[in-house]
């Protein structure tokens, strides 16, 4: 089982006649409503600082995207704790307002792919400067829009002292309360029950407020092509449990990205009911294995029109691409493929108090 590309990818590339997006575009939310496809994708210009901010494109078939402005929709804040850059929007809608969870930094992360492995930009400090600024630590934001265009920052959603990003809320309330997917980097070990990032899951009454126990959802496995995970797109409810798309990448984090599909409980998402034992999409094509990151797939956003999944990602942190398939031959495909196995029992799960 594996998604279908397009062969109009990339369906949107770097505009060199915008500073802010001539560089790389990639990563795009997705939003689907009266017929009309909302793409908020992540983009840079060729600043050495590599500030990142969001654009807006719309589509009526979910291919021929047009740019809404030459301006971006969204960017970092002046002087707040997200001014280094904003990255990788995840949008759900609550009422008639769209919630959008972000990464961002406190500083422009510079541009990474001419340093080190997992290495950014870091600003002058001394003994007395915060860990999240001195380490120009990622933390994961909640924006709120009407239209995409008008925003309202409501703060910071992860614990400063945690690298925590792919922070997702599902689509609605569960056994009342709100949903999050989260991926805290330094949870790693045995007190965590994982030997690389994972991906973990937690609830609330309050979209601002994470507090309560966070249960680990998915490990990666040692040896495979899913050492590090990592959520991607918000899950999506249909009858046979909710559907999420997830990142693997092999040798501990520094190889390619590669997407696989795991089902959650309806009712109680913390169990994991079925998981594909092998990737559904990996990078093949040059706009996939050449860029800012050489060998990546990254999807953001997913909508379900028409019996068909459509999964925007991102490609090689440079190009924004789609790739689809009948979603009824998914989630076949995943019942065919029922958990438990290796061990993953949904019993043998760990927790963490948040502090």
């Amino acid at each position: 089982m594996k998604l279908s590309k397009s062969n109009q990818n990339p369906i949107l590339r770097p505009n060199e006649k915008n500073e802010w997006e001539n560089l790389a575009v990639c990563n795009p939310g997705v939003w689907h409503e009266d017929g009309t496809f909302k793409l908020l994708y992540r983009a840079a210009g060729n600043d050495e600082e590599h500030i990142i901010r969001f654009g807006l494109a719309e589509s009526t078939d979910g291919i021929q995207f047009e740019r809404v402005s030459d301006e971006p929709v969204f960017g970092p804040s002046p002087d707040g704790p997200d001014s280094g850059g904003v990255e990788d929007p995840r949008i759900v809608k609550f009422g008639n307002s769209f919630y959008v969870t972000y990464a961002y930094r406190p500083f422009p992360p510079g541009q990474y792919w001419t340093f080190e492995h997992d290495q950014v930009r870091v600003p002058d400090s001394d003994e007395f400067t915060p860990g999240v600024y001195k380490k120009n630590i990622a933390n994961t934001g909640l924006a709120v829009t009407k239209d995409f265009k008008n925003w309202r920052r409501l703060g910071r959603m992860t614990q400063s002292n945690l690298d925590d990003r792919d922070v997702i809320l599902f689509p609605e309330k569960i056994n009342g309360k709100y949903a999050l997917l989260h991926r805290p980097k330094q949870w790693i070990g045995e007190e965590y029950g994982c030997s690389y990032p994972s991906i973990w899951i937690t609830f609330s009454d309050d979209l601002m407020v994470w507090n309560e126990e966070s249960h680990l959802l998915v490990a990666g496995r040692k040896g495979t092509w899913e050492e590090k995970v990592g959520g991607n797109a918000p899950p999506i409810k249909t009858e046979e449990g909710w559907l999420m798309l997830y990142h693997g990448v092999e040798n501990g984090g520094t190889g390619f990205y590669r997407v696989g599909a795991a089902l959650l409980d309806l009712k109680e998402p913390t169990k994991v009911i079925a998981r594909t034992p092998e990737w559904i999409m990996e990078p093949e094509h040059e706009y996939e294995t050449q860029g800012f990151y050489n060998g990546c797939v990254f999807p953001v956003g997913n909508v379900i029109v028409d019996d068909t999944l459509f999964v925007y990602y991102g490609g090689a942190d440079k190009y924004v691409c789609v790739a689809t398939c009948p979603v009824q031959e998914l989630l076949d495909f995943l019942k065919s493929h029922s958990l438990p196995r290796n061990g993953q029992h949904p019993s043998n799960q760990k927790t963490v108090k948040h502090s």
